[in-house]
């Protein structure tokens, strides 16, 4: 079995990291190195054909990508302890969180690096003031993530799980890019506090 991904900070292959450590799964990340275009390369589009990283290779051959796939392949080999909810409610739960967070968080996050930061410039056509709109996007997440945060301690509910997975990721890769968390968030710092002290956040 062959993990592939690529180190701080790309946010996607964190997630996977994070999920196994917590898991306590030993599965080494195989490298690969963005920078020289490796994810796009005829070899690795034959794994993945969007180019896109973490891939999951199965010694049978067979390969899983994205990343909610990919710890949801985890989940079912080993299921203790349960990141993505014990009962149907709270799988529910966590499955509507991911897509939240997905869609409401992390899409103005993508949007800004892929049209209004210079690391990226090269990549794509930036519509940059697109991209620099999504400052404001990502702002009314906080304040929105912050009031759900109000009246318990993790993403979706009173257990720490994939959705906390996939926010954390987020907050953390927008920080690097330059799109900072509202200290005036109490419950959105405190939560951010709270899963970063997990020794899986080292992932």
């Amino acid at each position: 079995m062959i993990l592939y991904g690529a180190p701080m900070p790309a946010p996607n292959p964190r997630r996977v990291r994070i999920f196994l450590a917590e898991k306590g799964i030993d599965l080494p990340e195989t490298p690969v190195d963005m920078m020289k275009r490796e994810h796009k390369s005829p070899d690795y589009r034959a794994k993945n054909s969007l180019g896109q990283i973490p891939t999951l290779e199965l010694d049978c051959g067979a390969t899983i990508s994205e990343t909610v796939a990919i710890c949801r392949y985890f989940e079912e080999t080993q299921p203790e302890p349960p990141l993505f909810g014990k009962t149907a409610l709270e799988k529910a739960h966590v499955d509507m969180w991911i897509r939240r967070i997905e869609f409401v968080l992390m899409s103005p996050v993508g949007n800004y690096w892929r049209h209004a930061h210079p690391y990226t410039a090269k990549l794509l056509t930036q519509y940059k003031d697109f991209g620099e709109s999504n400052r404001e996007a990502y702002a009314n997440a906080q304040k929105w993530l912050d009031r759900e945060l109000a009246c318990r301690d993790f993403i979706a509910g009173h257990d720490y799980t994939m959705a906390d997975i996939c926010a954390l990721s987020t907050v953390d890769f927008a920080t690097w890019i330059g799109l900072e968390l509202d200290p005036n968030h109490a419950n959105l710092t405190a939560w951010r506090e709270r899963v970063s002290a997990r020794p899986s956040a080292a992932a």
